[in-house]
């Protein structure tokens, strides 16, 4: 059976996330001892004490929640190095992107804590200078809303499933696009909290900022293909993986098409590594008929037995 590994993205965060493989697990403990010391301050305190607003900072839970799913990884690795097959895809929603290359073997680990907590910097940054948000809406179709966006002045930022997208812009003219979409038929629209409109051009400054701190890092070809955010097709080179960290900035997340590449390709199961369990409840939304798992704690660490029949 084709299996892949996906990883959260930004919204999966919450205090106390971590502590228990931390306590439970050498191995989870390793991560956190090493984001800590890439970072120069107790991101792993933050993980598990909070407080919960400033978890929620882009700047800190970009790497947070990088280091909490490599935790969870390392955990299932430490109780059993057999139980997960070998993925034949890696994928990760925005920042679990960064998560992915870890395990694909395009960088480090201490590497991508501290590009993802310089990516949340640079977005939030970015999110000053040009201010905005995001809204999903829900039960509507795709290329209605892309048309609402066209007319609005905002963007199509997420294609998550079937019926939940996501859109950013301005806070004024998100207004009007909610507005607009409930009117043509959406079921209903949901302010989400972040601080800026991600994945859209307003995000401009952040591109720059991190193609300079980019500059300088090494990056691998990676030995897993990772299935990018902006074109749901596969990266095999370390080229294609250093444009994607840039273009992902500016550009919509294609979660649906990602995830229906990859069972095209012959993937029955998806193993989500990290807090929550999001990723797991839009693949089955995309296909009912593959299997999803997820690993985000002790207990379903303790409990993998792979992945079911």
């Amino acid at each position: 059976m084709k299996v892949a590994y996906v990883f959260p993205g930004q919204g999966a965060q919450k205090a106390g996330m971590g502590y228990d493989l931390y306590s439970s697990f050498p191995a989870a403990r390793a991560v956190f001892t090493q984001a800590d010391e890439a970072l120069g301050f107790s991101l792993s305190r933050l993980c598990f004490e909070g407080p919960e607003d400033e978890l929620r900072q882009t700047i800190n839970a970009q790497p947070a929640l990088v280091a909490a799913s490599l935790a969870c990884l390392e955990a299932v690795r430490e109780v059993n190095s057999n139980a997960l097959p070998p993925p034949a895809f890696l994928a990760g929603h925005s920042l679990g992107e960064y998560t992915a290359l870890v395990v694909a073997g395009v960088l480090d680990f201490a590497t991508v804590v501290y590009l993802a907590r310089e990516r949340g910097r640079l977005m939030h940054e970015a999110g000053l200078e040009s201010p905005g948000g995001m809204v999903a809406v829900i039960g509507f179709d795709e290329a209605r809303l892309a048309e609402v966006c066209r007319e609005t002045g905002t963007w199509l930022a997420n294609v998550n499933c079937p019926h939940q997208l996501v859109i950013s812009g301005t806070r004024e003219n998100l207004a009007k696009a909610s507005e607009l979409a409930r009117a043509r038929g959406a079921r209903r629209t949901v302010s989400l909290s972040v601080s800026a409109a991600f994945h859209t051009p307003l995000m401009q400054s952040a591109v720059d900022g991190m193609s300079r701190v980019l500059e300088s890092v090494p990056f691998s070809d990676p030995v897993v293909p990772v299935v990018a955010n902006t074109t749901a097709e596969p990266m095999t080179s370390a080229a294609e993986v250093k444009a994607e960290l840039l273009r992902q900035l500016c550009h919509g997340v294609q979660w649906q098409r990602s995830v229906e590449y990859m069972i095209d390709d012959g993937v029955a199961a998806f193993i989500e590594i990290g807090p929550g369990e999001v990723l797991s409840g839009l693949i089955r939304r995309i296909n009912p008929g593959v299997r999803t798992v997820n690993i985000g704690d002790v207990p379903a660490v303790r409990g993998y037995r792979g992945v079911p029949g």
